[in-house]
């Protein structure tokens, strides 16, 4: 099996869902990187790989895979340990439902090319744009905090799909601003699961600087 080869933006919380996991399952893998800021998601060598222009992809046994829950999917069926979701269809469904409020509700009106289009399309000040994107936060994580176990993370002992979904999002969360403090357990958790080497390793910082 040779190297999987990761195509990443270092800021992306898509691409750190899966870093997350690769680096879990103990997947050996490299990252090029793409600057998106200067538009190269958008050149025709890489849109032949993903025609969205969005990362991550990920290249993979002769596979060329793209968006992240499908990506970690595939990785959760070809490695299987630690499992993402859990083989008994009621706690395969809750995980889910959990890591969707982050990867379906959150995640998706507040992406990149969403901002920008705030910007460019309504001429939303970046206040502005700070403020929408606390509000949807805000929103999933109150439910999400619900949800949360009084103590250990998502998955217990280990992270599953829903704590690799949210330590990218609470990344964004503080890149916002946002107050954290009515999510006592949801801050918790992203801290046990951030102390994880694994976990550290995909941290945007890391990727950047490594």
């Amino acid at each position: 099996m040779g190297e999987a080869v990761l195509h990443d933006y270092w800021r992306s919380s898509a691409a750190y869902r899966v870093r997350i996991v690769l680096n879990l399952k103990g997947i050996l893998w490299r990252g090029l990187p793409l600057d998106m800021i200067g538009g190269e998601h958008k050149h025709d060598d890489y849109t032949a790989l993903n025609p969205q222009g969005l990362v991550p992809t990920l290249e993979i046994d002769g596979h060329v895979l793209t968006q992240s829950l499908a990506i970690i999917d595939y990785l959760d069926a070809t490695h299987k340990t630690p499992a993402m979701v859990s083989a008994d269809p009621a706690r395969r469904a809750r995980t889910l439902a959990q890591a969707l409020i982050v990867a379906a509700d959150i995640h998706p009106v507040n992406n990149m090319r969403i901002l920008n289009a705030l910007r460019s399309d309504f001429g939303a000040s970046e206040e502005q744009v700070r403020l929408w994107v606390q509000r949807w936060i805000a929103e999933g994580f109150a439910a999400l905090e619900r949800m949360a176990p009084e103590a250990g993370l998502f998955g217990g002992d280990m992270p599953d799909l829903a704590d690799v979904c949210l330590v990218p999002q609470m990344y964004n969360a503080r890149r916002f601003e946002l107050d954290l403090t009515p999510y006592p357990r949801l801050v918790r958790i992203d801290a046990a699961a951030r102390a994880l080497d694994p976990v550290a390793r995909a941290a945007p910082e890391a990727v950047r600087a490594g």
